[in-house]
């Protein structure tokens, strides 16, 4: 069975909409595009790397495909660009446009047909950026591992990996390292369900009561 790996660049406060420049995506007015680019170093560029050498196929959604086909096909001796030329490209889409990148495949139905690639040999199914898409993965529980690098910065606003499609779960961190401008490279792999506990006292006391009250006549 193949694995969905949703690997993404976000913020402190869970933004991961254009880092890597001012015109990749301003929708919504975002003003802070390519806000990864000054923190790149030598141990991010091997986490880069030991992702990008694996075995995977790319999971993009239509408008992080647009993105990459207008960039990566016209870059020379470079091996993230030789990569991403051939590997193969699922795209989630409800156009019918034809994709012009080589190796292209749409997916009209990403719930539907993520899932049924999950269920055949082969390799891992990459995602890179695709905020929307990875909303339905989320919400279809088809993540099967996060590989985040999370920068020392926050953005206020945009598009967020957690977002509307998040249902909650717990996590567990596979790994971490820290790189020198900051940047926290951390892998999570599902956790199962998430339990609560209390540390409130057995016996509440009137004041704890009266509380209660107070934020059941405010709900």
């Amino acid at each position: 069975m193949r694995k969905v790996i949703a690997a993404a660049f976000v913020s402190l406060d869970g933004i991961m909409q254009a880092p890597g420049g001012p015109e990749e995506d301003p929708t919504g007015g975002f003003a802070h595009g390519g806000w990864t680019f000054h923190y790149w170093d030598e141990p991010m560029w091997q986490a880069m790397g030991d992702l990008f050498n694996m075995s995977y196929d790319l999971l993009l959604g239509r408008k992080t495909y647009e993105i990459f086909a207008a960039h990566w096909p016209y870059i020379q001796n470079d091996p993230i660009a030789d990569s991403f030329n051939r590997v193969t490209k699922y795209v989630a889409t409800r156009s019918h446009v034809p994709l012009t990148w080589q190796s292209s495949i749409m997916l009209h139905d990403a719930a539907v047909d993520v899932a049924k690639l999950k269920q055949q040999e082969g390799p891992a199914l990459l995602t890179q950026g695709s905020a929307d898409l990875l909303q339905t993965l989320l919400r279809e529980d088809l993540v099967d591992e996060f590989r985040l690098l999370t920068f020392p910065l926050v953005l206020g606003r945009g598009k967020r990996l957690f977002g509307a499609g998040t249902v909650p779960k717990a996590l567990t961190l596979a790994s971490s390292r820290t790189s020198s401008t900051g940047v926290t490279i951390s892998t999570y792999l599902p956790g199962g369900e998430i339990r609560t506990g209390s540390f409130q006292l057995s016996e509440p006391t009137p004041a704890e009561l009266a509380r209660r009250e107070r934020m059941r006549r405010e709900e």
